[in-house]
Protein backbone atom coordinates (compact mmCIF):
# COMPACT_ATOMS: atom_id res chain seq x y z
CA UNK A 1 0.00 0.00 0.00
CA UNK A 2 1.55 3.86 -1.25
CA UNK A 3 1.07 5.35 2.30
CA UNK A 4 0.75 8.80 1.07
CA UNK A 5 1.01 10.36 4.92
CA UNK A 6 4.65 9.45 4.95
CA UNK A 7 7.47 11.64 3.51
CA UNK A 8 10.84 10.75 2.46
CA UNK A 9 12.15 11.91 5.86
CA UNK A 10 9.38 9.57 7.72
CA UNK A 11 11.14 6.63 4.92
CA UNK A 12 14.84 7.64 5.53
CA UNK A 13 14.11 7.80 9.30
CA UNK A 14 12.59 3.89 8.78
CA UNK A 15 15.57 3.13 7.26
CA UNK A 16 17.61 4.35 10.19
CA UNK A 17 15.44 2.58 12.46
CA UNK A 18 15.41 -1.04 10.65
CA UNK A 19 19.32 -0.72 10.76
CA UNK A 20 19.65 0.21 14.61
CA UNK A 21 17.15 -2.89 14.99
CA UNK A 22 19.72 -5.15 13.41
CA UNK A 23 23.25 -3.80 15.06
CA UNK A 24 21.60 -3.14 18.14
CA UNK A 25 18.35 -5.50 18.72
CA UNK A 26 18.21 -8.55 16.59
CA UNK A 27 21.52 -10.07 17.56
CA UNK A 28 20.26 -9.92 21.26
CA UNK A 29 16.48 -9.89 21.45
CA UNK A 30 16.48 -14.30 22.43
CA UNK A 31 18.83 -13.96 25.20
CA UNK A 32 16.91 -10.67 26.76
CA UNK A 33 13.82 -13.11 26.36
CA UNK A 34 15.82 -15.67 28.30
CA UNK A 35 16.72 -13.03 30.76
CA UNK A 36 13.37 -11.44 31.10
CA UNK A 37 15.11 -7.99 30.42
CA UNK A 38 17.05 -6.49 27.94
CA UNK A 39 20.70 -4.68 28.42
CA UNK A 40 20.46 -1.26 29.55
CA UNK A 41 23.41 -0.15 26.62
CA UNK A 42 20.57 -0.66 24.13
CA UNK A 43 18.83 2.70 25.68
CA UNK A 44 22.02 4.53 25.41
CA UNK A 45 22.56 2.90 21.83
CA UNK A 46 19.07 4.20 21.29
CA UNK A 47 19.50 7.93 22.74
CA UNK A 48 22.86 8.26 20.46
CA UNK A 49 21.11 6.84 17.26
CA UNK A 50 18.39 9.93 18.41
CA UNK A 51 15.47 7.52 18.78
CA UNK A 52 14.68 8.48 22.10
CA UNK A 53 12.96 12.24 23.06
CA UNK A 54 13.64 12.89 19.09
CA UNK A 55 10.10 15.27 20.30
CA UNK A 56 12.08 17.21 23.29
CA UNK A 57 13.30 20.79 22.71
CA UNK A 58 16.66 21.14 21.65
CA UNK A 59 17.38 22.87 25.22
CA UNK A 60 17.31 19.76 26.31
CA UNK A 61 18.77 17.41 24.82
CA UNK A 62 16.26 16.35 21.93
CA UNK A 63 15.59 17.79 18.17
CA UNK A 64 12.55 19.31 18.64
CA UNK A 65 10.59 17.12 16.01
CA UNK A 66 6.92 17.19 17.05
CA UNK A 67 5.74 15.35 13.84
CA UNK A 68 3.65 12.17 15.63
CA UNK A 69 4.30 10.26 12.42
CA UNK A 70 8.05 9.64 13.61
CA UNK A 71 6.90 8.07 16.41
CA UNK A 72 4.61 6.22 14.62
CA UNK A 73 7.49 4.64 12.71
CA UNK A 74 9.84 3.67 15.31
CA UNK A 75 6.43 1.91 16.69
CA UNK A 76 5.64 0.52 13.17
CA UNK A 77 9.22 -0.71 12.55
CA UNK A 78 10.12 -1.98 15.98
CA UNK A 79 6.75 -4.21 15.80
CA UNK A 80 7.25 -5.74 12.06
CA UNK A 81 10.79 -7.38 13.78
CA UNK A 82 9.06 -8.72 16.86
CA UNK A 83 11.31 -6.16 18.71
CA UNK A 84 9.17 -6.10 21.76
CA UNK A 85 12.19 -6.01 24.93
CA UNK A 86 13.07 -2.51 24.10
CA UNK A 87 10.12 -0.43 25.42
CA UNK A 88 11.00 2.70 23.29
CA UNK A 89 6.90 3.38 22.65
CA UNK A 90 6.38 3.47 26.46
CA UNK A 91 9.35 5.90 26.73
CA UNK A 92 8.46 8.28 24.02
CA UNK A 93 4.58 8.28 23.18
CA UNK A 94 3.29 7.48 26.53
CA UNK A 95 5.38 8.68 29.21
CA UNK A 96 7.58 11.94 27.13
CA UNK A 97 3.99 13.67 26.86
CA UNK A 98 4.07 13.80 30.74
CA UNK A 99 7.65 15.04 30.97
CA UNK A 100 7.07 17.58 27.94
CA UNK A 101 4.42 19.60 28.88
CA UNK A 102 3.61 19.34 32.86
CA UNK A 103 7.39 20.36 33.82
CA UNK A 104 8.25 23.54 34.54
CA UNK A 105 11.88 24.58 33.67
CA UNK A 106 13.51 22.80 36.93
CA UNK A 107 12.54 19.47 36.52
CA UNK A 108 13.15 19.40 32.58
CA UNK A 109 16.63 20.33 33.02
CA UNK A 110 16.81 17.79 36.03
CA UNK A 111 15.00 14.76 33.71
CA UNK A 112 14.88 15.09 29.97
CA UNK A 113 18.66 15.43 28.97
CA UNK A 114 18.92 11.58 30.66
CA UNK A 115 15.67 10.90 28.77
CA UNK A 116 16.56 11.74 25.48
CA UNK A 117 20.02 9.93 26.06
CA UNK A 118 18.97 6.97 27.37
CA UNK A 119 20.56 7.32 30.88
CA UNK A 120 17.24 7.74 32.00
CA UNK A 121 14.97 5.06 31.92
CA UNK A 122 10.98 5.53 32.46
CA UNK A 123 8.07 4.14 33.80
CA UNK A 124 4.53 5.07 35.30
CA UNK A 125 2.80 3.07 37.05
CA UNK A 126 -1.38 3.59 37.07
CA UNK A 127 -2.26 -0.34 37.47
CA UNK A 128 -2.84 -2.14 41.24
CA UNK A 129 -3.44 -5.33 42.53
CA UNK A 130 -7.35 -4.19 42.75
CA UNK A 131 -7.17 -1.70 39.93
CA UNK A 132 -6.47 -2.13 36.55
CA UNK A 133 -8.72 -0.11 33.76
CA UNK A 134 -10.62 1.63 36.34
CA UNK A 135 -8.32 4.20 37.41
CA UNK A 136 -10.25 6.23 39.65
CA UNK A 137 -10.01 2.68 42.17
CA UNK A 138 -6.77 3.47 43.15
CA UNK A 139 -5.57 3.26 46.41
CA UNK A 140 -2.42 4.32 46.35
CA UNK A 141 -2.38 7.56 48.56
CA UNK A 142 0.46 10.47 49.22
CA UNK A 143 -0.05 12.89 51.85
CA UNK A 144 1.65 16.21 52.20
CA UNK A 145 4.01 16.58 55.06
CA UNK A 146 6.09 19.70 54.92
CA UNK A 147 7.85 19.76 51.52
CA UNK A 148 7.19 16.27 50.60
CA UNK A 149 4.92 14.07 50.11
CA UNK A 150 4.85 10.73 51.66
CA UNK A 151 3.53 7.50 49.40
CA UNK A 152 2.13 4.50 50.35
CA UNK A 153 0.73 1.49 47.70
CA UNK A 154 1.49 -0.95 45.65
CA UNK A 155 1.53 -0.82 42.05
CA UNK A 156 1.70 -4.10 39.16
CA UNK A 157 2.27 -5.05 35.66
CA UNK A 158 4.48 -2.03 35.24
CA UNK A 159 6.39 -1.95 32.18
CA UNK A 160 9.99 -1.53 32.53
CA UNK A 161 9.48 -1.43 36.13
CA UNK A 162 12.94 -3.38 36.84
CA UNK A 163 14.91 -1.00 34.44
CA UNK A 164 13.11 2.34 35.51
CA UNK A 165 15.34 5.65 37.09
CA UNK A 166 12.09 7.94 36.68
CA UNK A 167 8.40 6.20 37.49
CA UNK A 168 5.37 8.65 37.23
CA UNK A 169 3.05 7.28 40.43
CA UNK A 170 -0.62 7.86 40.11
CA UNK A 171 -1.78 8.59 43.64
CA UNK A 172 -4.57 10.02 45.56
CA UNK A 173 -3.64 13.24 47.40
CA UNK A 174 -7.12 13.70 48.68
CA UNK A 175 -9.62 10.43 49.70
CA UNK A 176 -12.62 12.69 49.75
CA UNK A 177 -12.47 14.12 46.48
CA UNK A 178 -12.66 11.31 43.94
CA UNK A 179 -10.72 11.85 40.79
CA UNK A 180 -10.29 15.45 41.50
CA UNK A 181 -8.54 14.10 43.80
CA UNK A 182 -5.77 12.04 42.28
CA UNK A 183 -1.91 13.23 41.21
CA UNK A 184 1.03 12.41 39.27
CA UNK A 185 4.27 11.85 41.69
CA UNK A 186 7.85 11.03 40.03
CA UNK A 187 9.73 8.73 41.87
CA UNK A 188 13.43 8.44 41.41
CA UNK A 189 15.72 5.09 41.45
CA UNK A 190 17.08 4.32 45.03
CA UNK A 191 14.22 6.64 46.79
CA UNK A 192 13.82 4.91 50.34
CA UNK A 193 11.24 2.75 50.71
CA UNK A 194 10.70 2.40 47.01
CA UNK A 195 11.23 -1.46 46.29
CA UNK A 196 10.53 -3.11 43.55
CA UNK A 197 9.35 -6.78 43.17
CA UNK A 198 9.51 -9.78 41.02
CA UNK A 199 10.04 -9.31 37.38
CA UNK A 200 6.83 -11.17 36.76
CA UNK A 201 6.67 -14.25 34.17
CA UNK A 202 4.50 -13.32 31.15
CA UNK A 203 3.15 -15.70 28.44
CA UNK A 204 4.17 -12.88 25.86
CA UNK A 205 6.55 -9.90 25.59
CA UNK A 206 9.11 -12.05 27.43
CA UNK A 207 12.35 -9.67 26.80
CA UNK A 208 10.61 -6.71 28.68
CA UNK A 209 10.78 -6.15 32.53
CA UNK A 210 7.53 -6.36 33.82
CA UNK A 211 7.51 -5.58 37.63
CA UNK A 212 5.91 -5.31 40.78
CA UNK A 213 6.59 -1.75 42.61
CA UNK A 214 6.04 -1.66 46.21
CA UNK A 215 5.88 2.34 48.57
CA UNK A 216 6.26 2.40 52.07
CA UNK A 217 6.26 5.97 53.38
CA UNK A 218 8.47 6.95 50.51
CA UNK A 219 9.43 10.90 50.76
CA UNK A 220 8.93 12.56 47.56
CA UNK A 221 9.89 16.22 47.25
CA UNK A 222 7.05 18.20 46.48
CA UNK A 223 9.25 19.67 43.45
CA UNK A 224 8.27 15.98 41.98
CA UNK A 225 5.06 16.84 41.86
CA UNK A 226 4.10 16.99 37.94
CA UNK A 227 1.25 19.70 36.98
CA UNK A 228 -1.21 20.77 39.84
CA UNK A 229 -2.15 18.80 42.74
CA UNK A 230 -5.66 17.38 42.14
CA UNK A 231 -5.00 17.28 38.70
CA UNK A 232 -3.88 13.76 37.81
CA UNK A 233 -6.73 12.13 36.16
CA UNK A 234 -7.43 14.80 33.67
CA UNK A 235 -3.66 14.61 32.58
CA UNK A 236 -4.12 10.88 32.15
CA UNK A 237 -7.37 11.16 30.21
CA UNK A 238 -5.51 13.86 28.46
CA UNK A 239 -2.84 11.85 27.40
CA UNK A 240 -4.62 8.41 27.25
CA UNK A 241 -6.26 9.15 23.38
CA UNK A 242 -2.40 8.71 21.77
CA UNK A 243 -1.32 5.78 24.18
CA UNK A 244 -3.84 3.81 22.55
CA UNK A 245 -3.12 5.22 19.43
CA UNK A 246 0.08 3.80 19.48
CA UNK A 247 -0.91 0.28 20.74
CA UNK A 248 -3.05 0.48 17.76
CA UNK A 249 -0.54 1.42 15.47
CA UNK A 250 1.92 -1.06 17.12
CA UNK A 251 -0.69 -3.73 16.99
CA UNK A 252 -1.63 -3.33 13.11
CA UNK A 253 2.14 -2.98 12.05
CA UNK A 254 2.82 -6.35 14.09
CA UNK A 255 -0.92 -7.85 11.95
CA UNK A 256 1.02 -6.60 8.68
CA UNK A 257 4.46 -8.26 9.52
CA UNK A 258 2.88 -11.68 9.87
CA UNK A 259 0.24 -11.57 7.46
CA UNK A 260 2.89 -11.04 4.53
CA UNK A 261 5.28 -13.77 6.32
CA UNK A 262 2.57 -16.32 5.70
CA UNK A 263 1.50 -14.96 2.69
CA UNK A 264 5.41 -16.10 1.47
CA UNK A 265 5.06 -19.00 3.83
CA UNK A 266 1.70 -20.36 1.41
CA UNK A 267 3.62 -19.67 -1.54
CA UNK A 268 6.36 -22.37 -0.78
CA UNK A 269 4.88 -24.92 1.32
CA UNK A 270 3.55 -28.06 -0.96
CA UNK A 271 1.02 -30.20 0.65
CA UNK A 272 -0.39 -32.81 -2.13
CA UNK A 273 1.47 -31.61 -4.68
CA UNK A 274 1.15 -28.05 -4.73
CA UNK A 275 1.75 -24.39 -3.00
CA UNK A 276 -0.84 -24.58 0.22
CA UNK A 277 -1.54 -21.03 -1.07
CA UNK A 278 -2.95 -22.68 -3.71
CA UNK A 279 -6.52 -23.89 -2.25
CA UNK A 280 -9.20 -21.71 -2.32
CA UNK A 281 -9.91 -22.20 1.63
CA UNK A 282 -6.60 -20.56 2.17
CA UNK A 283 -6.50 -18.06 -0.37
CA UNK A 284 -9.58 -17.10 1.32
CA UNK A 285 -8.56 -16.86 4.84
CA UNK A 286 -5.48 -14.39 3.20
CA UNK A 287 -8.01 -12.42 1.08
CA UNK A 288 -10.13 -11.83 3.81
CA UNK A 289 -7.26 -10.98 5.75
CA UNK A 290 -5.85 -8.53 3.63
CA UNK A 291 -8.76 -6.29 3.31
CA UNK A 292 -9.16 -6.30 6.55
CA UNK A 293 -5.69 -4.80 7.19
CA UNK A 294 -5.67 -2.58 4.36
CA UNK A 295 -8.94 -0.92 6.25
CA UNK A 296 -7.01 -0.70 9.65
CA UNK A 297 -3.93 1.02 7.66
CA UNK A 298 -6.46 3.76 6.55
CA UNK A 299 -8.22 4.14 9.45
CA UNK A 300 -5.00 4.33 11.51
CA UNK A 301 -3.22 6.34 9.18
CA UNK A 302 -6.37 8.98 9.53
CA UNK A 303 -5.57 9.19 13.27
CA UNK A 304 -2.06 9.60 12.81
CA UNK A 305 -2.41 13.02 10.57
CA UNK A 306 -6.59 13.80 10.68
CA UNK A 307 -8.43 15.74 12.89
CA UNK A 308 -7.83 16.22 16.65
CA UNK A 309 -7.80 12.65 17.81
CA UNK A 310 -10.72 12.43 20.43
CA UNK A 311 -10.64 10.02 23.23
CA UNK A 312 -13.43 7.49 21.66
CA UNK A 313 -11.83 7.62 18.21
CA UNK A 314 -8.75 5.95 19.73
CA UNK A 315 -10.77 4.06 21.49
CA UNK A 316 -12.37 2.44 18.35
CA UNK A 317 -8.71 2.40 16.41
CA UNK A 318 -7.18 0.73 19.73
CA UNK A 319 -9.94 -2.39 20.13
CA UNK A 320 -10.24 -2.58 16.32
CA UNK A 321 -6.12 -2.70 15.21
CA UNK A 322 -5.63 -5.16 18.42
CA UNK A 323 -8.69 -7.41 17.81
CA UNK A 324 -7.86 -7.29 14.52
CA UNK A 325 -3.81 -8.43 15.49
CA UNK A 326 -5.31 -11.57 16.98
CA UNK A 327 -7.55 -12.66 13.97
CA UNK A 328 -4.00 -12.59 11.66
CA UNK A 329 -1.74 -13.91 14.19
CA UNK A 330 -4.33 -16.79 14.81
CA UNK A 331 -5.50 -17.57 11.35
CA UNK A 332 -1.71 -16.93 10.30
CA UNK A 333 -0.35 -19.83 12.55
CA UNK A 334 -3.17 -21.81 11.51
CA UNK A 335 -1.87 -21.92 8.10
CA UNK A 336 1.45 -22.66 8.85
CA UNK A 337 0.06 -25.55 10.71
CA UNK A 338 2.58 -28.01 12.98
CA UNK A 339 5.38 -25.20 12.53
CA UNK A 340 3.33 -22.43 13.09
CA UNK A 341 3.64 -23.72 16.70
CA UNK A 342 7.53 -23.81 16.66
CA UNK A 343 8.92 -20.42 18.56
CA UNK A 344 11.51 -20.51 15.99
CA UNK A 345 8.92 -19.59 13.22
CA UNK A 346 8.05 -15.77 14.09
CA UNK A 347 4.24 -16.19 14.00
CA UNK A 348 4.86 -18.48 17.16
CA UNK A 349 6.38 -15.79 19.01
CA UNK A 350 4.13 -13.10 17.43
CA UNK A 351 1.18 -15.08 18.94
CA UNK A 352 2.19 -15.12 22.42
CA UNK A 353 3.40 -11.32 22.32
CA UNK A 354 0.04 -10.14 20.92
CA UNK A 355 -2.06 -11.55 23.19
CA UNK A 356 -1.49 -8.50 26.16
CA UNK A 357 -2.44 -6.05 23.50
CA UNK A 358 -6.16 -6.20 23.67
CA UNK A 359 -5.94 -5.89 27.90
CA UNK A 360 -3.76 -2.89 28.13
CA UNK A 361 -3.96 0.47 27.68
CA UNK A 362 -7.65 -0.13 28.48
CA UNK A 363 -9.21 -3.80 27.52
CA UNK A 364 -11.52 -3.93 24.40
CA UNK A 365 -14.39 -3.88 26.47
CA UNK A 366 -13.54 -0.70 28.22
CA UNK A 367 -12.99 0.95 24.98
CA UNK A 368 -16.31 -0.24 23.69
CA UNK A 369 -17.72 1.25 26.71
CA UNK A 370 -16.11 4.39 25.78
CA UNK A 371 -17.61 4.41 22.47
CA UNK A 372 -21.09 3.35 23.40
CA UNK A 373 -20.85 6.42 25.78
CA UNK A 374 -20.06 9.17 23.20
CA UNK A 375 -22.68 7.72 21.52
CA UNK A 376 -25.11 9.11 24.48
CA UNK A 377 -26.14 5.56 25.24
Amino acid sequence: MNRTILTADHHAFADLVRAFIAKEIAPHHERWEADGIVDRGVWRAAGAAGLLGFFVDERYGGAGVTDRRFNAVLTEELARAGASGPAFGLHNDIIGPYLTDLTDDEQRRRWLPGFCSGDIVTAIAMSEPGAGSDLQGITTTAVRDGDSYVLNGQKTFISNGILADLVIVVARTDAAAGHRGISLLVVERDTPGFERGRNLDKIGQKAQDTAELFFSDVRVPAANLLGAEGEGFAYLMRNLPFERLSIAVGALAGAEAVFEQTVEYCKQRHAFGRPIGTFQHNRFVLAELATELRLGRVFVDQCLVGPELTAPTAAMAKWWCTELQHRTVDRCLQLHGGYGYMREYPVARAYLDARVQTIYGGTTEIMKELIGRSLGL
